[in-house]
């Protein structure tokens, strides 16, 4: 199990290492942000523990640059503040998990191996599907660089299809990840959905990216409806 440990407080950044490396691990220390974006994306780490107050670029920035380079390693964010405002801002940002200082070491290399488990999946903080851009955090979305105004259930059933590009889903699975089971009126809603989002996120811009699949569903062309 390979760490890497991104930490400005040499003395803290000192006393984790030798604490997973007696746990059996083997861990490596950069001490900036920019060490930490070149160093995770020339090796490959099962799990990375970052701080937030680093110079330069912070680790929500970091945290945000690795994923959009494509680096899937989990990330477990390590800081002094524990504000409610910072914990969300590092999750949206694509981290995996929160610890606050100060910490129980053993908690801390519990919570690694819990990640570690999980492995290195893709889950961009940003959902790209062609010029398409939906972000989570913020409940915006784009095509081309122009902001769209979609209402929550619009939005709600985009994601499901920006998660799943290429793939057949029909209305029973739609409905169950964007409606809840209170839902009553749930017979054509899908259709009715899909309409409202082609007249606001493809026909303006001359595309279909959200196509029928006669007696199946729908499906998100995975370019987005540009090809």
């Amino acid at each position: 199990m390979r760490v890497l440990i991104v930490e400005d407080d040499v003395k803290m950044a000192s006393l984790i290492r030798r604490g997973l490396q007696a746990d059996g691990m083997v861990a490596d220390v950069a001490i900036k942000g920019e060490d930490a974006l070149w160093m995770a994306g020339s090796s490959a780490y099962d799990v990375i523990v970052l701080d937030v107050m680093l110079p330069g670029i912070d680790g929500f920035k970091v945290c945000k640059k690795l994923r959009a380079d494509g680096v899937w390693a989990p990330v477990l964010m390590l800081t002094a503040r524990d504000a409610v405002a910072d914990r969300v801002i590092g999750l949206d940002n694509g981290a995996d998990d929160y610890l606050t200082k100060p910490f129980s070491f053993a908690e801390l290399s519990a919570r690694l191996r819990a990640l570690v488990r999980r492995g290195p999946v893709e889950r961009p903080a940003v959902l790209e599907v062609g010029d398409l851009q939906l972000d989570p955090a913020t409940k915006r979305v784009s095509r081309g660089g122009e902001d769209l105004s979609l209402s929550a259930k619009e939005f709600a059933l985009l994601e499901v299809f920006m998660r799943r590009p290429g793939e057949v889903l029909d209305r029973f699975a739609l409905l169950e990840r964007a409606w809840d089971y209170e839902y009553e009126n749930r017979s054509n809603v899908v259709d009715v959905y899909v309409r409202y989002l082609r007249e606001k996120v493809d026909r303006p811009f001359g595309v279909e990216s959200i196509e029928t699949v006669r007696g199946a569903g729908y499906r998100m062309r995975g370019d987005g409806g540009r090809g």
